[in-house]
């Protein structure tokens, strides 16, 4: 009886941190959504006890929550001050996409050798469902659907799904995500691009196996998009009069 009263505590006591790391798991998916989404804007101070009480979870949880989204640079920590949804700058955009770049290039490459009839399957499949997904939605001011963003997202990963890296998989959607902070500011920038026309360019590189072909398509693609953002950038600052 009292090796099972030992055995059953033993238990419970494990059972503590196995249910911080669930509610820490849940509030870094919750939080890193909000600041992807642009739901938690660029500087916001993010509050821990506020962060606890809206996610129903425990302050601990959100700390450790936050200090993973560090290492992302979806959050700043500064001492004494807390931490803060990580800023948005053109500089940060363009460090950003030249590494998206170097990343995408090794990954499209290594698809195009390694790839098999199922990474073909997975382009044609998430580029129909990306063509057949309306872009903008709603009334009045159009926002960015949110639908076309996942399918959009898709299509990317299919792409460099064949590299044979689950780590290069990883840090290409990392990079991915942290560039879909900057998206919606180019959203009312694009109506001198045939985006349907670049994206089918990079699938038919891709099905051709033209690996310089694909690299060269899918470089364009992303580049253009950031002068794109950066044009949105300028316009607003432009419209901003001195304090």
């Amino acid at each position: 009886m009292k090796k099972y009263i030992m055995e059953r505590a033993i238990r419970v006591e494990d059972s503590g941190p196995q249910i911080s790391r669930s509610q820490a798991s849940d509030a870094y998916e919750a939080i890193r959504g909000g600041i992807v989404s642009g739901r938690h804007a660029p500087d916001k101070k993010l509050k821990i006890q506020d962060l606890a009480n809206e996610l129903a979870v425990s302050p601990g949880a959100v700390r450790e929550a936050l200090s993973r989204l560090v290492p992302e640079q979806l959050v700043v920590s500064r001492d004494q001050r807390g931490f803060s949804v990580a800023p948005l700058s053109i500089g940060d955009l363009e460090d950003l996409t030249d590494l998206r770049c170097e990343i995408e290039t090794i990954c499209l490459r290594r698809s195009v050798a390694y790839g098999d009839v199922n990474w073909e399957v997975g382009i044609l499949a998430s580029a129909h469902r990306l063509r057949v997904t309306q872009l903008m939605k709603g009334e009045g001011e159009l926002l960015v659907n949110p639908s076309w963003v996942k399918a959009h997202a898709t299509f990317h990963t299919a792409l460099v799904a064949g590299c044979g890296s689950r780590r290069l998989i990883a840090l290409h959607a990392q990079l991915y995500e942290q560039s879909e902070r900057y998206r919606g500011l180019a959203a009312h920038y694009e109506t001198g691009r045939d985006i349907d026309h670049e994206h089918q360019r990079i699938v038919d590189m891709a099905l051709a196996r033209d690996s310089e072909g694909l690299v060269d398509a899918t470089l364009s693609h992303m580049r253009a998009t950031t002068r794109s953002i950066v044009q949105a950038v300028k316009a607003k600052d432009s419209t901003v009069g001195p304090a």
